[in-house]
């Protein structure tokens, strides 16, 4: 098992709760994988460095997992296709 952080930005231009829920199944998905949580952290609306999909700010959200590479794929697969996830990114941690 290798660990991996894994941050994305959800839209900002919606309510709360949905931002909440878009990021639930965000990681239900690292769940369905059977992934490890070592820590999870919501770290609120930022500002962006430019802008993306004409959005100055959006929703941070950061995930360290241990896992197997295939559960990143499907992450990867799945927030690819999610039109509230903005930008994500996966870096595997080495020890």
């Amino acid at each position: 098992m290798n660990k991996y952080e894994i941050m994305f930005v959800v839209r900002p231009d919606m309510e709360e709760a949905e931002i909440k829920k878009t990021a639930e199944e965000m990681k239900k998905v690292l769940e369905n994988g059977h992934a490890t949580f070592v820590e999870e952290k919501s770290m609120g609306q930022r500002e962006l460095a430019y802008e993306i999909k004409k959005f100055k700010t959006g929703y941070y959200f950061l995930y360290i997992v241990e896992t197997n590479s295939d559960v990143v794929n499907e992450f990867d697969r799945v927030v690819r296709i999610n039109e509230k996830v903005i930008r994500h990114l996966i870096v595997k941690v080495e020890d």
